[in-house]
């Protein structure tokens, strides 16, 4: 187990480098920079453009140099925990995004929690109550959450927060709480908030969850050891615990890899919804900007999500199931 966390976590290391590569190749795609941007939207209002300014900012900032040379900048910061300058918002990208990394963590560990603590025992009953009505009407709440928009249910639980609850409409706490340090009432302000996105974003991925387990559940029922199981006498929640659930689980496991980008990138637009101080907004922000920095630096966050992701649910995958060879093949 050792040899194999030791072979995942070297691995690790030219991923980060191959997707840092791609990363920047892709955010240079577009024509021009930030300070192109600038100039062309300051000439559309008829303001005057100081291009000896513009020549300096960009050799001061390396927008004169070779790409190569620009990556190689920008890499050997991320290496010393500096991840560049943010031009739109003429901070560093360490400052910019300050308590927005917080609350986005927050929000989707929020979500991540909420997604299994629903979808477990939901999946577990419809497989195991197959065809009853209870199954019929979870299967059609699980049909209409895949079905139904995030933001048009942002949009109907924020009325319904705001008529029945009293909560103020859209943010993750009350405008007094904003840029103020944090508090005890600032914590329960934004815990109270809270429960509106994570609901919005979590929604589309607790009903995905609840229709794989039933279906790997049911099919594992049906499987020769389980009959036989129930044949010499064994109790039904044993036989039940035993292994159908446990092999019933892979998929469940090996999701989490795929559902930490996914519900980061998935809940931007959510954001932008319910207006939340996330860091979705402020990377579709940075991305139109052109601010290189900014944007690089959310999208290695997602890389970084998506490779220790797949790292955890690997390694719960090789506790939970002892068919998984860690030694890459059977013995022979």
């Amino acid at each position: 187990m050792f040899d194999y966390l030791v072979r995942r976590l070297l691995v690790m290391i030219p991923t980060l480098v191959a997707i840092s590569i791609i990363t920047f190749i892709i955010i240079q795609l577009p024509p021009g920079d930030y300070l192109s941007t600038l100039i062309a939207e300051m000439e559309s209002q008829g303001e005057n453009v100081d291009l000896a300014k513009i020549a300096a900012l960009r050799a001061q900032y390396g927008l004169d140099q070779p790409m190569w040379q620009q990556y190689l900048l920008w890499a050997g910061g991320l290496l010393r925990g500096d991840f560049g300058y943010s031009f739109e918002y003429q901070l560093p990208v360490a400052d910019v995004v300050g308590d927005r990394v917080l609350l986005t963590c927050v929000l989707n560990f929020g979500t991540i929690l909420f997604i299994y603590l629903v979808s477990f025992p939901i999946g577990i009953y419809s497989a195991t109550h197959q065809y009853s009505w209870g199954d019929y009407g979870l299967t059609l709440v699980g049909f209409i959450g895949l079905a139904t928009p995030n933001f048009l249910l942002a949009l109907v639980l924020l009325y319904f927060a705001n008529v029945w609850f009293g909560t103020s409409i859209g943010g993750l706490m009350d405008p007094s709480y904003i840029d103020q340090p944090w508090t005890w009432g600032k914590v329960v302000s934004v815990l109270e908030h809270l429960w509106v996105p994570v609901v919005v974003i979590g929604t589309s991925g607790t009903a995905a969850m609840i229709r794989r387990l039933r279906a790997n559940l049911l099919d594992e029922l049906q499987k020769q050891y389980v009959i036989t199981a129930r044949a010499k006498g064994l109790p039904p929640l044993r036989a039940l615990l035993k292994y159908p659930l446990r092999m019933a689980l892979n998929p469940f496991i090996a999701d989490i890899g795929n559902m930490l980008p996914q519900v980061v990138s998935g809940s931007a637009v959510v954001a932008m919804v319910l207006s939340l101080p996330t860091t979705g907004p402020m990377l579709i922000g940075a991305l139109q900007s052109q601010d290189m920095y900014l944007a690089g630096s959310f999208l290695m966050f997602l890389a970084v999500l998506t490779v220790v992701g797949m790292l955890l649910s690997d390694m719960a995958l090789a506790w939970l199931d002892p068919r998984i060879r860690l030694g890459g093949g059977t013995a022979r």
